[in-house]
């Protein structure tokens, strides 16, 4: 199984920041409690890969077993939006991101570049996934990417998702086949 878990909570998420790579802040501490209750809640003998930001890597290290770090899962980049509080994020510009995933707003990253990444990262954990489990830890964004790789749909259906911090999505795998068997699930943060 291949399990895509998103990030505990920073400061920044709680703001209601664009937080993509330029600000690197850790978990906060709801964050840090929400990282535990993943941990609890992930299986033991699980490979874990994460991407290379401080919030995933302190997401992943409260599993408490090695952690290796792939460049693929980190964030869209925001380029100048990023840190940007989203409601002054002006209205034309999200209108023109939301109608081409191919655009790079503000010199950063398109949706179409962002899938391309995330669903060859994918596809190189097919066939260990098909037969044990890797958990990912990740970002919202490549979340909605792997989301769309397994629905085998376009990029731009990240726009119709919602990722909670410290959700968990399951992808099985079976060859070349995919399924999703569970999405933005939070149970295991019910009593935070």
């Amino acid at each position: 199984m291949l399990i895509i878990v998103r990030h505990g909570r920073t400061e920044a998420n709680a703001s209601g920041l664009l937080l993509g790579r330029r600000l690197d802040p850790g978990l906060d501490e709801l964050g840090q409690r929400q990282a535990a209750a993943l941990a609890s809640a992930l299986p033991d003998a699980a490979r874990v890969i994460s991407s290379p930001l401080q919030r995933t890597r302190e997401t992943a290290s409260a599993f408490g077993r090695p952690v290796e770090i792939d460049d693929r899962w980190i964030e869209l980049d925001y380029g100048e939006l990023d840190g940007t509080p989203l409601r002054d994020v002006p209205a034309d510009v999200w209108a023109a991101w939301r109608a081409d995933p191919s655009l790079s707003p503000g010199g950063g990253e398109s949706l179409v570049d962002l899938g391309e990444r995330v669903r060859a990262a994918s596809a190189d954990l097919v066939d260990e996934a098909g037969s044990s489990d890797v958990i990912v830890v990740t970002h919202v964004s490549p979340v909605k990417a792997a989301l769309a790789w397994a629905l085998g749909v376009g990029d731009e259906v990240s726009w119709r998702a919602y990722v909670a911090p410290a959700s968990i999505t399951r992808i099985a795998t079976t060859g070349s086949r995919l399924s999703l068997h569970s999405f933005n699930v939070c149970t295991h943060l019910d009593a935070l």
